[in-house]
This record gives structure tokens, C-alpha cells and sequence, in this order.
């Protein structure tokens, strides 16, 4: 009904589909490249942990997964960004259970796509400060008999602490992405919100 939060093109590998704000809530504060490649270094050292240790059945692989992700991913501030324009005529129970949607996709898909990359390992490349309020973290990300790949991490502030506000793989911008596809399905239900909520229950009750 309407593009899955994860996709091949989006993101190869891994299929992420984070979709970011540029100013997440709260964020003031400046993030300088040493404080982003710190989070980024040890978010990836969570991660590449509760991927790769052994003996863990795929659902409790999963679920590590989705706790790193949500103590490190601004999920309230990806979901407001995702609608976009759409958020402020959405009534607000209508704002509350998309929220509540999207969280739930989006734990769901990045989880299950992470947990099935075993061996799966990141190694940093270049930072560069973009904003005063973010800085791109470059990895290379391998896993065992594949093509490595690149994936930048957009980090910014948010109520003052770092966290990831845009997946960037080769070249793509996820959060951009997301955006055209969800922009989409309210279009197509002629401007309503609740076409999108139909469509994120039909997706998560998979």
C-alpha cells in the first residue's frame, strides 16, 4: 500500500530507512565532530555487540537491536519530520497514534534488518561539521562476503544529547526519502492523515 520503512535502494546492505528532521526538538546546542564521532563510535560498538553475539536466538538478536536504537535514534523528532507539512492538520489524536505507528514500524523493520547481518562490522571514515547543530560521521560498513559499503550518520543535539538524525547511504538521504513516500499515501487519500494511519496499522499488524 505504501513503501515499506526499509528498502534495497535505500540502503543496500542494511535497508535503512530513517527519515530525520534537520532540527530535531529541543536542538540548540552545537555538535562538534569530536562529540559525534564519540556517540557514533559507540553506537556502532552497541550495535555491532548485539548483532554479533553468538547463541542469541533471532528474536532476542531483534530486540537488543531495537534497544540500542531507541536510546540512540531522535524517534518522536524522525516520525514529526517524516509527515512533514501534514503534522500540523493532523488532529491531535491522529498525531499521537501516528507517533505511536511509526516507532513501532520503524524499531521493527531496523531491528529485523539489523539482527540479520551477523559479522557485520563498522569502521569510521571522515567527519565533517555540516551545521552548528550537526556533523556527519562517515562508517564503512562489511559484513562477511559482501561488498562494503558506505553509510553516514547525521548527529545532531537533541535536548542535549547527541543523537542520530539522518542515515545517509551512498549518497542517499533516507529521511528525504521516507518523507516523498509518506507525502505520497496522504496525497493519494486526498490530504487526509487518516489514509497513512490505515495504511501504518496495515504495515505494523503484518
Amino acid at each position: 500500500m505504501f513503501a515499506p520503512l526499509l528498502t534495497r535502494r535505500g540502503l543496500g546492505l542494511l535497508a535503512l530507512a530513517l527519515a530525520l528532521p534537520a532540527l530535531p526538538r529541543g536542538a540548540a546546542a552545537q555538535m562538534d565532530t569530536g562529540r559525534a564521532i564519540a556517540f557514533i563510535r559507540a553506537a556502532g560498538d552497541e550495535l555491532v555487540a548485539a548483532i554479533n553475539q553468538p547463541g542469541l536466538s533471532a528474536a532476542a538478536r531483534q530486540e537488543r537491536v531495537a534497544a540500542v536504537l531507541r536510546r540512540t535514534v531522535d524517534i518522536e523528532g524522525v516520525g514529526r519530520f517524516v509527515l512533514g507539512r501534514f503534522w500540523r492538520v493532523a488532529a491531535p489524536t491522529e498525531q499521537q497514534e501516528y507517533l505511536r505507528l511509526f516507532e513501532a514500524s520503524l524499531i521493527r523493520n531496523l531491528a529485523g534488518r539489523f539482527g540479520e547481518y551477523q559479522g557485520v562490522r563498522f569502521s569510521l571514515g571522515r567527519t565533517q561539521s555540516r551545521t552548528e547543530d550537526d556533523a556527519l560521521v562517515s562508517t564503512v560498513v562489511q559484513r562477511p562476503g559482501q561488498t562494503a559499503f558506505n553509510l553516514d550518520w547525521r548527529v545532531g543535539d537533541v535536548g542535549g544529547h547527541p543523537r542520530i538524525v539522518d542515515l545517509i547511504a551512498e549518497g542517499t538521504s533516507l529521511r528525504l526519502t521516507q518523507r516523498s513516500e509518506y507525502a505520497s499515501v496522504v496525497q493519494r487519500g486526498s490530504g487526509q492523515v487518516s489514509a497513512l494511519l490505515v495504511a501504518m496499522r496495515a504495515q505494523t499488524g503484518r
